[in-house]
C-alpha cells in the first residue's frame, strides 16, 4: 500500500507544479496564441525518471487548460497531447537528450488542429505547426533539459535514475 500511496502524491505533486506553472506562463501572457511557451511544458522531461509523472502531467494539463479557461476540445485533446508525449518519454526515450522529441511531436501534430478548428485562429496547419514547434522546443527543450541537468547537479537524478535522499 505505500508504494501506491508515494505514486499517487508524486503523480499530484506534478500536476499541481503543472498547473501553477501554466498559471503563470498565463498571466506572463506566455501560454497561449500561436507560440506557446508554457513554463510547465519543462516538467515532461519527469516521466524518464519518474513513472508517476506519466499521470501527473495528463491531469495537471486537463486542470491547467480547464482553469486558464480553454474550450472543452483544448481541455480534453491538449491533455491527451501531453499524455502521448509523457509516454513517449517514459518508454520510447533511452537518453535525457531523446526525451523533449515525444511532448514535441505529440504537441506539434495536435495542438495545431485545436487552434484551428476549436479557437477558428487565423493561420494553415503548417503555420501553428511551425510555431508550436518553436515554442515546444523552448519549453520542453530548453527548460526541459535545463531541469533534468539541474536534478543531475544536485543528486536527485544520477545515472538517470531518481535518487532520493
Amino acid at each position: 500500500m505505500k508504494r501506491k500511496t508515494l505514486y499517487l502524491v508524486q503523480g499530484a505533486a506534478v500536476a499541481a507544479l503543472y498547473v501553477a506553472l501554466t498559471w503563470i506562463s498565463s498571466l506572463l501572457g506566455l501560454a497561449s496564441g500561436a507560440i506557446q511557451l508554457r513554463l510547465s511544458e519543462a516538467l515532461t522531461i519527469l516521466p524518464l525518471v519518474l513513472p508517476a509523472a506519466v499521470p501527473g502531467l495528463f491531469v495537471g494539463c486537463l486542470l491547467a487548460n480547464l482553469l486558464t479557461g480553454g474550450v472543452i476540445w483544448d481541455v480534453v485533446f491538449g491533455a491527451v497531447a501531453t499524455l502521448l508525449g509523457a509516454l513517449g518519454t517514459r518508454w520510447l526515450s533511452k537518453s535525457k537528450w531523446m526525451a523533449p522529441v515525444w511532448p514535441l511531436l505529440a504537441n506539434m501534430a495536435i495542438v495545431p488542429l485545436i487552434l484551428q478548428y476549436a479557437y477558428h485562429a487565423e493561420g494553415t496547419y503548417w503555420y501553428f505547426l511551425a510555431t508550436i514547434g518553436a515554442g515546444e522546443i523552448l519549453s520542453c527543450g530548453v527548460l526541459g533539459l535545463l531541469l533534468y541537468t539541474a536534478l543531475e547537479r544536485t543528486g536527485v537524478v544520477k545515472d538517470g535514475r531518481l535518487c532520493w535522499r
